[in-house]
Formats: structure tokens, C-alpha cells, sequence
């Protein structure tokens, strides 16, 4: 594994290795350039990250430079509203270029409306589209109330989804400690947490893990923990 002249990677302990190994390290800044994506790749290779979460456009040139990288992307990113059909598209498109996890956003129009069946429909849908690979659900909490969120767990639970993720990182308010200890009580057995949003401490990151946390979404965590 080679990297540009002047990156040495950092040593680290065990702690701060496990908690490294459940980042899902995020470059997702529409203004972004291709040195920082390469900046970000490094350092995923360099340090073990579970992923790069990166935009769809990236995947193919990230994909063929660093082949050994697992690659995260999103569908219907932000806002969640695009069609199903669109949003299986994507998600197939982002697969043939070498994206083997996809963290799709829910449609909350569908939500305030309670049409709890067409979301339904839309993640089994992606869960058949993306065999083979992790797909995580994006609810963005802080747009829905309590039984929104219990709701959901149940519905991603019931399409077979992997993970749920609590935010975009694009909303009011990013992930919270409640909200993973609601999630947690709520979800199948087979479905896991990703928290997602505002994640910059050490400390944010323990607690959020400690509550049923199994992924950080986070552009910024991994300078606070080598910091450690």
C-alpha cells in the first residue's frame, strides 16, 4: 500500500483502533476536490476505517485507485423524495461501479403523510435491488416525532435492511443518544444502528456506541480520536 509523499500514518492503540473500525469516514461537501477525497481514502486505508461514505459520482475513480477500499454511498440524498424507481437506479448504478454498502434516505413526505405502505414498498424494493450488499436507512430524525421513529424501525426491520442511520447530516440536529436508545429497543434482531451527524468527540462517539451504535457516520471523528 503506497500513499502521497508526506502522509505517515499515526500509530494507535486498541481503543482507539476499535473505535476507529466503526467509522464510516464521510466526505460528502458538494465543493469537495479530488485531494480530498484521496486525503480521505488514505486514511481509511491507513487506519482501518469500516468505509468511505462518498457521493456517487466519486465511486468509479475512488473505486479503481484504492480496489481494496469498501466504498458507502448514498440514494436519494438528501432529501429522500425522489422515486422508488429512480432510487433503485441509483442504487444499482452506484453497485456496477463499486459500491458494496448503500444508505439510502427515506421519503418524509411519505411519513407525515402515514403512508407507511408505499415505504414499505420502497425498501423492499432496494433491499432486492442491492443484494449482496449492506444497505443502511436514512430517517433523518430530527424531522419525525417518537412514533415515527418506532414505526420505521419496524418497517426497515420487516423489509430485511441492514442498518438503520439516524441522519443525513444535512438536517437540524444530527444523531442523539435517545434516539439510538429507541431505536434499539425497536428494531429486529438483524437490523443494526448507524448514528450519523454532528459526531466531532471522543466522547460523543463512546456514548453513541455505549447506547447501540454499531456505525459513525462522521467526517470529523477520526482527527479527535488520533488526538486521543
Amino acid at each position: 500500500m503506497s500513499f502521497t509523499p508526506g502522509f505517515v500514518p499515526l500509530p494507535v492503540n486498541e481503543e482507539q483502533a476499535a473505535l476507529i473500525s466503526r467509522i464510516d469516514h464521510t466526505l460528502l461537501s458538494p465543493t469537495a476536490v479530488w485531494e480530498d477525497y484521496q486525503t480521505l481514502c488514505e486514511e481509511a486505508l491507513a487506519y482501518h476505517t469500516a468505509s468511505v461514505c462518498i457521493p456517487p459520482s466519486r465511486i468509479s475513480r475512488v473505486h479503481a485507485t484504492w480496489p481494496e477500499l469498501t466504498i458507502c454511498t448514498v440514494v436519494g440524498f438528501p432529501n429522500g423524495y425522489t422515486t422508488r424507481d429512480i432510487k433503485v437506479s441509483e442504487a444499482k448504478d452506484a453497485m456496477q461501479r463499486g459500491a458494496t454498502e448503500i444508505d439510502t434516505v427515506i421519503n418524509r413526505n411519505d411519513v407525515k403523510d402515514g403512508n407507511y405502505r408505499a415505504i414499505l414498498a420502497e425498501l423492499k424494493e432496494l433491499r432486492k435491488t442491492t443484494t449482496g450488499a449492506i444497505l443502511k436507512v436514512i430517517v433523518e430524525t430530527c424531522d419525525l416525532t417518537e412514533d415515527e421513529k418506532i414505526r420505521l424501525c419496524e418497517l426497515v426491520t420487516e423489509a430485511g435492511c441492514d442498518y438503520i442511520k439516524t441522519s443525513t447530516g444535512f438536517g437540524s440536529h444530527g444523531a442523539k443518544v435517545e434516539d439510538i436508545e429507541l431505536f434499539a429497543k425497536h428494531i429486529g434482531p438483524n437490523v443494526k444502528i448507524k448514528a450519523a451527524g454532528g459526531i466531532h468527540t471522543v466522547d460523543e462517539a463512546r456514548s453513541l456506541l455505549q447506547a447501540g451504535a454499531d456505525r459513525l457516520g462522521t467526517s470529523s471523528l477520526l482527527g479527535a480520536i488520533l488526538a486521543m
